[in-house]
């Protein structure tokens, strides 16, 4: 597992907690709109920090922080390591929140019987029609909905969202997506930002009332539906 930062503060990446973030690269889709592909391709010789290094920090942190954020690339294709950090961070007192596109479904699963996860944000790439197109190519869409459905009948906290952009996602996508997450509580529909160091090339961002056309599309599945980063 390569840990390749530490955002030592955060009060907005997990729900009424301070917490901090650790970001674990390498990851197994390849979605062109990712903004971070330095974490998309795992390279063991750009790991920032070790494991000890991470408990280290906690332990200093304890009393000043309640939650930890574990988050991407994509964090359960390390199975069993990421597991043992989860215990390790747990067994500090620490509330754990995993950021996830969902397809390790099993993990998942396993995760939340074991009273592992806090909370849980998982990624929707796009509508089922358009998946494997807005993964890169990579079918996918199977392990997403079995994971949708493993939250969505799980007592873990959890949210779902959708980063959407010019030409990937349209107000079609996003409302076969609201009919798709039907009942859930948290949607969020995330406005892409270029960080200048994508995968792909040639996406771009949705204006604000675009994307409030967006929210209004699944308001009659997911009432509660938001709008992040306007």
């Amino acid at each position: 597992m390569h840990i390749t930062g530490l955002q030592k503060l955060t009060l907005l990446d997990f729900p009424e907690r301070i917490a901090c973030t650790v970001f674990i690269s390498g990851c197994n889709l390849r979605c062109p709109f990712c903004h971070n592909a330095s974490l998309v391709v795992t390279n063991s010789q750009e790991t920032h920090i070790s494991e000890d290094e991470l408990i280290a920090f906690l332990q200093s942190r304890r009393g000043l922080l309640d939650g930890v954020c574990i988050t991407g690339g994509e964090p359960t294709i390390y199975g069993d390591e990421l597991r043992e950090l989860i215990q390790k961070i747990r067994g500090l007192g620490f509330a754990v929140k995993l950021d996830t596109n969902g397809t390790n479904p099993s993990l998942l699963t396993e995760l939340i019987n074991e009273g592992m996860l806090d909370y849980v944000a998982m990624d929707i790439k796009n509508s089922p029609e358009n998946y494997t197109k807005t993964c890169g190519g990579v079918d996918v869409l199977a392990k997403a909905q079995e994971s949708v459905k493993i939250l969505m009948n799980s007592d873990v906290e959890f949210e779902f969202r959708t980063t959407v952009c010019h030409p990937l996602h349209t107000t079609e996508d996003i409302r076969q997506i609201g009919a798709w997450l039907k009942g859930t509580q948290k949607y969020f529909i995330q406005q892409f930002v270029d960080s200048g160091n994508l995968i792909g090339s040639g996406m771009t961002s949705l204006s604000e009332s675009e994307m409030e056309e967006m929210r209004q599309a699944v308001l009659p599945w997911i009432p509660n539906a938001q709008v992040r980063g306007i």
